[in-house]
């Protein structure tokens, strides 16, 4: 005999969903989502106030342990791993995708910070990196073998998750459809064990895809707060004349399937505002401060660009006078496994490293001279930074 629970299809769908988002994000229960970021429009904030504690972290490239590290650094989660920052902003700056196996978990981790800290008062900003452009396009070139593994147990506990869903003949069973529906049953240039996560990964992360369009189009592609502009990997001249709302809007519309393309200028290529290196190279002779300079003068209010995208294997670091901040310190295990490192900008604008490596004092100040000598942009106490030790 069929059941009939027609009188309580929504508790039931609520369940199913509850039981599926814990056990692909690693056992974490998704508080509810606060009215102050709820947003039924769709639409993207750009510009944000000056907060009294902002933080930037850096590419994590599936390492939720090195996440939670770095978050930790600057007091925003508990050994609980609640929020524990208060009403402070955080940037990530995208590339949570590729290289790692904690992908899913990332997303899901930090989809929990932004609704406790909404709660607290804070502020958590996640962006688009080129991973996740790459990703939403099917580029899987940098996906590691644990993460196809990750999509391929997500797929499973979506098919759990249907199957229990159509057992209630009172559930919209539009919500119960194949996921897969429009997935090559083959795809070239994948290991034959690798298939089902690739196939997987495509379907939840293509334009309109179930977890692109409930995570990703919630990321902006590039971000003002306060006087600090952000983006993955910069921003030039063509883009700011672009708009930077405009920018948020057609990749966000891109990723909601609403949008057929987004312009190559924006997501592709070495001159968009994900793959940019102009201002991010290890030496600072490399970088082209006049051409940033320009840049800023032309957004109001905005003093530097801070970026991810190019390790920096001497850490956080700035160039161009303090006006180019690049954070991406290469913390996941498989980009070079090392301290995790985050910037705090204060509420009067003082730069601030906050940095796990227990080394970082040992022949430091004997080692700016030699780096100033070679053109290494550092945060140097004569450049009104400072940089202090935190155990992690």
């Amino acid at each position: 005999m069929d059941s009939d629970c027609s009188t309580i299809p929504s508790l039931l769908s609520s369940f199913v969903d509850t039981f599926v988002d814990f056990s692909v994000s690693g056992g974490l229960f998704l508080p509810p989502e606060p009215d102050s970021i709820k947003n039924p429009t769709g639409s993207l904030q750009t510009f944000f106030p000056q907060p009294s504690r902002l933080i930037a972290i850096g590419d994590l490239h599936g390492d939720l342990p090195k996440a939670k590290q770095a978050l930790r650094l600057a007091g925003l989660v508990g050994p609980d791993d609640r929020w524990s920052g208060g009403s402070a902003t955080v940037v990530q700056v995208g590339d949570i995708f590729d290289r790692g196996g904690d992908e899913i978990k990332l997303l899901y981790f930090f989809e929990k910070l932004k609704r406790e800290a909404a709660g607290a008062g804070g502020l958590v900003i996640t962006m688009n990196g080129n991973h996740e452009i790459m990703n939403v396009e099917g580029d899987f070139r940098f996906a590691a073998r644990e993460g196809f593994e990750e999509f391929e147990n997500w797929a499973n506990f979506q098919r759990v998750g249907n199957s229990m869903k159509k057992l209630c003949d009172g559930i919209d069973q539009n919500s119960v459809s194949d996921f897969l529906e429009g997935v090559p049953d083959q795809l070239p240039r994948i290991k034959p064990e690798l298939l089902n996560g690739a196939r997987a990964r495509i379907a939840a992360l293509r334009p309109n895809g179930l977890i692109s369009s409930r995570f990703l189009s919630k990321n902006q592609t590039v971000v003002v707060v306060g006087d600090s502009v952000f983006a993955h990997g910069g921003l030039l001249q063509n883009h700011v004349n672009y708009g930077l709302d405009l920018i948020n809007e057609e990749v966000r519309d891109w990723i909601l399937g609403l949008k057929k393309n987004v312009s190559n200028s924006l997501v592709r290529g070495r001159d968009s505002i994900v793959w940019l290196r102009s201002f991010s190279n290890e030496l600072a002779q490399d970088c082209d401060c006049s051409m940033l300079e320009h840049v800023l003068e032309t957004i109001p209010g905005v003093k530097r660009m801070i970026m991810g995208h190019t390790i920096q294997r001497n850490g956080i670091n700035t160039v161009c006078g303090n006006r180019a901040v690049r954070i991406d310190v290469g913390m996941s295990r498989l980009c070079g496994g090392r301290f995790p490192e985050v910037l705090e900008i204060g509420e009067n604008s003082e730069l601030k490293v906050l940095t796990s490596n227990p080394l970082y004092y040992k022949g430091y100040e004997d080692s700016v001279e030699a780096d100033k000598k070679e053109g290494l942009g550092l945060l140097i106490p004569e450049q009104r930074a400072r940089q202090i030790e935190v155990n992690a």
